[in-house]
């Protein structure tokens, strides 16, 4: 079965339905320059309603130390997801303290950025896949652009992995045939605006993502 991860949480409508439609991960974005940034205070909220109904992902980009130490205090997630150009030494160290599961994310335009990946097969327990932001972008994720997806199939990455990057209710289940993903993400493309997630957009996805496994 496809597992969904609905990133970029940030009311709780958007959060209660997710959770209906028993999606497997919620994203917390905590990384600086996001239109749906959670302020630490509010995240603890969100973590606690989450907590045993889906998998808590933490989403920061190049993160200092006391930032991730006030995360896992304060949010105690299931995954940390690293979406900036963290070193495998870092990712590593990051492990090694605090013991969280790590999701690396990665930025593709080309099967040798898939390729490069591997460096972290010893570091991350799973990658995530996003398209290549444009020139000059600001933010490392969350644009709702879309990579050429079968590239996927043909690199067989090291480590489980998440589609991400343009994904809708529309091209879900293309992307996942063409890919062979079995783990989606989604933020952009089930919002009525930046951070406001569309209950009716949420259950269409579900719906073909999951009708993908059939």
């Amino acid at each position: 079965m496809t597992i969904i991860k609905v990133c970029g949480i940030t009311e709780t409508t958007g959060l209660q339905a997710s959770l209906a439609l028993g999606v497997e991960r919620i994203g917390l974005m905590l990384a600086p320059n996001s239109p749906r940034l959670l302020d630490m205070e509010k995240a603890a909220e969100f973590s606690e309603v989450i907590r045993g109904r889906a998998l808590i992902v933490a989403v920061v980009v190049n993160p200092g130390d006391k930032l991730i130490k006030r995360i896992v205090s304060n949010i105690k997630p299931d995954f940390l997801q690293l979406h900036g150009n963290e070193s495998p030494k870092r990712v590593r160290s990051l492990w090694k303290q605090h013991r969280i599961p790590i999701i690396k994310a990665f930025a593709i335009a080309r099967s040798q950025d898939i390729t490069d990946a591997d460096r972290y097969s010893t570091t991350a327990a799973e990658f995530l896949f996003d398209a290549r932001p444009m020139a000059g972008s600001s933010r490392e994720g969350g644009l709702g652009i879309a990579f050429n997806w079968s590239l996927l199939n043909q690199a067989n990455p090291s480590r489980p992995f998440l589609l991400a990057g343009g994904l809708t209710p529309q091209n879900v289940a293309m992307a996942i045939s063409q890919s062979g993903a079995k783990m989606v993400d989604v933020s952009s493309g089930v919002e009525s605006s930046a951070g406001l997630k569309d209950k009716s957009l949420l259950q269409a996805f579900c719906a073909k993502a999951r009708g993908s496994d059939d």
